[in-house]
């Protein structure tokens, strides 16, 4: 079985899509309404844009759901098809597009607020945490009295990141290596995407999807919030937009989605977009047992 995942932020870099934007039978005839919804020009973003204006929460998300969805078209015209769909934070957006929820532009609108509102919280700092264990990272945030910090992802066994204000973060790091994490990145980044800071932003959003509507999925995608499918019964406003809400100030369970789709007989995982960021920690992480633990 294959799955076809697409990467978040992160994963964007200078001259991404160079390669998909002339041979895409989609992006041309939109490119102009593109360009309008996004505020940009985006292929010139992508290409001549600079490293520093191109990572700003704003201006990456829309480029990179822009080429993840040229990355997908791509893909379908080679004849590839997946039975399972996923992304990472921004990339479920793809996901939910390729499944049929909703229109390349609609997304795009989705998106662009989404990383307008994201980039308008600026405060709180995120940190990877690495070979340290999910369950001793909050330990570690217990006996040091950090708990103002929230997981925001769980990427890998081995990776985690935490958020929260910027001084816990700064204190968090003497902690989690005197705990045994091997080390300790902070993340350019802004604010405390993914925890609790997030509730006015996914308040916001919140009444902005109110203004869309959602199509019933063609094909099974992953939850970012649950690590499991999307309801596929019922209205599908009732069942996506509380997800898509909720992602906002919510943990990015990665390594139970991967865990889970391995579980379901998934044995080849496609990278949708730019990089190989995902394809690197499917790698690191093992199927779920069916009472939900690792393997």
């Amino acid at each position: 079985m294959r799955a076809f995942m697409f990467p978040g932020q992160g994963s964007q870099f200078k001259g991404m899509g160079k390669e998909l934007f002339d041979g895409s039978a989609m992006f041309g005839p939109l490119e102009s309404r593109i360009d309008c919804i996004a505020g940009f020009s985006i292929r010139e973003m992508c290409l001549e844009g600079d490293e520093q204006t191109l990572s700003r929460t704003e201006v990456t998300q829309p480029c990179l759901y822009l080429v993840n969805a040229l990355h997908h078209e791509r893909l379908a015209a080679a004849g590839a098809t997946p039975h399972w769909l996923a992304g990472h934070s921004l990339g479920e957006y793809n996901a939910l597009q390729a499944a049929g929820v909703f229109d390349l532009l609609n997304g795009l609108r989705m998106v662009v607020r989404r990383g307008e509102i994201m980039a308008g919280m600026r405060t709180g700092g995120m940190a990877a945490v690495i070979g340290l264990a999910v369950d001793a990272i909050r330990e570690t945030l217990v006996r040091h009295g950090l708990d103002e910090l929230d997981i925001a992802n769980l990427n890998t066994p081995e990776q985690t990141v935490i958020a929260g204000p910027t001084g816990d973060i700064e204190k968090a790091e003497a902690a989690m290596i005197g705990a045994g994490a091997a080390a300790f990145i902070r993340l350019p980044v802004g604010a405390s995407f993914h925890s609790r800071a997030m509730a006015p932003a996914a308040e916001m959003f919140d009444d902005f999807l109110r203004g869309f509507s959602f199509r019933p999925l063609r094909k099974p995608v992953i939850s970012n919030v649950t690590a499991r499918p999307y309801p596929d019964k019922g209205d599908p406003e009732t069942a996506i937009r509380p997800l898509l809400v909720q992602q906002l100030k919510s943990v990015v369970l990665w390594a139970p989605t991967i865990g889970y789709l391995k579980a379901k007989g998934v044995t080849e995982f496609v990278e949708a977009g730019p990089g190989s960021v995902l394809t690197r920690m499917v790698a690191r992480i093992p199927a779920l047992e069916q009472d939900g633990r690792a393997a």
